[in-house]
């Protein structure tokens, strides 16, 4: 059976490629060294957004695990311009799925970036697996495996969020672990 921890990354101080961790979001960072002191863990996979890596660092150094950074988990950008109605822009791209807004992706383009590295992953050799990523790509990356995750699904993560994903030959189960 192949395992994989979906982590959303901590609190941080903004949506920006380089947007830190918040103080809050470093003692976030720290639980999930004891969230998965027991488990163990292959690989570690992160999007290359400064928060995203700073969420898993300490995990990494604890466990001895480099971490690989991947572009393909980077966050969905909704466009290139600023928006006072953000919300309702980002809810129209999940009622049409091709939507793209200027100097944005579609949710169907990051689906299809979520989709590769899901697939990537099912043929690696590795069985416990962490990737780490952001909101609107976390969402993308759970519906691969459950197609009504979506909008809704989205505002309920928190920062950070872990679901565990296991994936046998005739099942596949989500749990979300982290309270």
């Amino acid at each position: 059976m192949k395992t994989i921890y979906l982590i959303r990354h901590a609190k941080a101080t903004g949506q920006e490629f380089s947007a830190v961790l918040t103080k809050e979001g470093h003692e976030q960072a720290r639980k999930l060294v004891d969230l998965f002191h027991e488990d163990e863990i292959d690989v570690i996979y992160s999007s290359p957004f400064t928060r995203a890596i700073d969420t898993i660092n300490p995990l990494s150094e604890h466990k001895g695990i480099p971490i690989i950074e991947d572009e393909r988990l980077g966050e969905r950008v909704l466009s290139s311009e600023s928006y006072s109605d953000w919300k309702d822009k980002l809810k129209d791209s999940f009622d049409d799925w091709d939507l793209e807004f200027p100097g944005g992706e579609s949710n169907r383009q990051g689906y299809k970036r979520a989709a590769e590295m899901v697939e990537k992953i099912l043929r690696d050799p590795h069985e416990k697996i962490i990737l780490v990523s952001h909101g609107n790509l976390s969402t993308l990356l759970l519906h691969y495996f459950d197609k009504k995750s979506g909008f809704e699904e989205l505002f309920a993560l928190s920062n950070p969020d872990v679901y565990r994903i296991e994936i046998g030959e005739e099942e596949t189960t989500i749990e979300r672990t982290w309270s």
